[in-house]
């Protein structure tokens, strides 16, 4: 047999310092890039430092980057953007093909008031005895554990405004964020704006075609004079509350006066009274909406906000001019009136849009079908509204309108990391949500439907 030539030492000593020069290359590569960790729905990192890579980011409040990062640590988002280096120490999610959108929000809701409507009255806080409850406050009765609350954020909506109803003045709504274990952590603004039902007159609807001219004239005439009543009594109110509030800061200024009497009622009032803090009145037909106004610059109420609008299209100018904001909650009802356009309604945001009028658009739901959010977005946006408009309208707009738009509404360094990664268009009813922040925190997505599901789906 041959012999096998030995290998030269030269040969041993250069083969040897290769390896070393390559692996000593490998491993400062490797130092240089962070390593990538699979980001587990609902995982918690200890330090609060989160990297989202490779996504596509619409900021809502400025162009979309195609693929880029977005670095959340204790809560907010501390950078974003298409050359944004990973931090040391952060759980990154490798989200290429995926989307973020800032969370929705929904500022016509009673969720977390309400679990079951009807057949559980132990179940729903959502009213107040009386007419006239401005110190009602929503925050007090909202449920942190509502199924409601894990439902509704999973389809992406991160916040909501908590109204109370009932009553001429319901009380004070509370803008929460869908997640924490007690209503204080999950609270934005626990006294977020004054709810007020404007009174409206009404002689009983259709039942009344079977009665006599004379008997609906008198119907009519009774419910207008309740009408003229209850706005009396809503004057008288308002105008109490802002004497209350001179006559308390009067007596911070001087001890010498007379000690003014606590009143609970309108103490609460008064903020508002003062043009301290928005009110939102619900209205739906012109005439309401027109009688509200009148009255709110009677009062000299600061920032209105009407609530509903269905007739809002009619007064377009009149709103924009007294600058007027609008929540929608009516976009997939169907017309008020027999005679109206089928599509009525599914236009109202294009033409408040159109004619330069301030909106946006809610469920108006008490809380089991607000998780519909994106699909009345969507509904407006396939009836003339632009569909950058229609994404605006369920996150930054009311963002803007609320008062909330420093911390909520767009992808922007120093907001609160609200956010949804999607594999779809979020207005798109096939698109899944595959990952949820709220303020920071990775939110599992498991609910009550999923749970459901899970224990179903295997039956024969």
């Amino acid at each position: 047999m041959r012999k096998a030539k030995p290998v030269s030492l030269i040969f041993i000593i250069a083969a040897t310092a290769l390896v070393i020069a390559s692996s000593l290359t490998v491993s400062r590569v490797r130092a240089q890039q962070p390593a990538s960790v699979t980001l587990q729905q609902g995982s918690i990192n200890s330090q609060g430092l989160y990297a989202i890579r490779n996504a596509r980011i619409v900021t809502v409040s400025g162009p979309v980057i195609e693929a880029g990062t977005i670095v959340v640590r204790d809560g907010k988002i501390e950078a974003v953007g298409a050359s944004v280096n990973v931090p040391a120490g952060a759980e990154v999610l490798d989200a290429r093909g995926l989307s973020v959108y800032p969370g929705m929000i929904d500022l016509g809701t009673a969720l977390g008031l309400v679990e079951i409507e009807t057949g559980a009255p132990g179940t729903v806080d959502l009213t107040e005895i009386g007419d006239m409850n401005p110190n009602a406050q929503a925050i007090f009765g909202i449920n942190p554990h509502s199924a409601h609350v894990t439902v509704t954020r999973a389809n992406g909506i991160t916040s909501v405004l908590s109204l109370p109803r009932g009553g001429i003045i319901s009380g004070q709504a509370a803008l929460i964020n869908l997640d924490g274990t007690t209503p204080r952590e999950m609270a934005l603004q626990p006294q977020a704006a004054l709810v007020i039902t404007f009174p409206r007159a009404s002689a009983g609807g259709r039942r009344e075609f079977a009665s006599t001219p004379e008997t609906i004239a008198s119907n009519l005439n009774e419910a207008i004079t309740t009408r003229d009543r209850q706005i009396e009594q809503l004057r008288k109110l308002v105008r109490d509350a802002e004497a209350y509030g001179k006559a308390q800061e009067a007596y911070a200024r001087d001890k010498t006066l007379p000690r003014p009497d606590q009143n609970v009622v309108l103490a609460a009032l008064a903020p508002y009274a003062r043009g301290e803090r928005p009110v939102i009145i619900r209205a739906d037909r012109e005439t309401e909406i027109r009688a509200a106004i009148r009255f709110a610059d009677e009062m000299r109420l600061q920032r209105p906000i009407i609530l509903g609008g269905n007739d809002a299209w009619k007064i377009t100018t009149f709103l924009r001019d007294r600058n007027i904001s609008v929540i929608l909650t009516g976009v997939l009802d169907l017309p008020n009136r027999e005679d109206d356009y089928y599509d009525q309604l599914y236009s109202n945001a294009a033409r408040l849009q159109q004619a330069g009028v301030r909106f946006c658009i809610s469920t108006g739901d008490t809380g089991a079908n607000v998780r519909d959010l994106p699909f009345h977005a969507g509904m407006a946006a396939a009836f003339g509204l632009p569909r950058e408009e229609a994404l605006k309208a369920v996150t930054l707009y009311p963002a803007q309108i609320i008062g909330a738009a420093d911390r909520l509404g767009s992808i922007e360094p120093g907001k609160l990391a609200n956010l949804v990664i999607t594999d779809g268009d979020l207005l798109e009813a096939r698109t899944h949500v595959r990952y949820l922040f709220i303020a920071g925190r990775n939110v599992p997505l498991t609910n009550r439907q999923t749970e459901l599901y899970e224990q179903f789906k295997d039956r024969r």
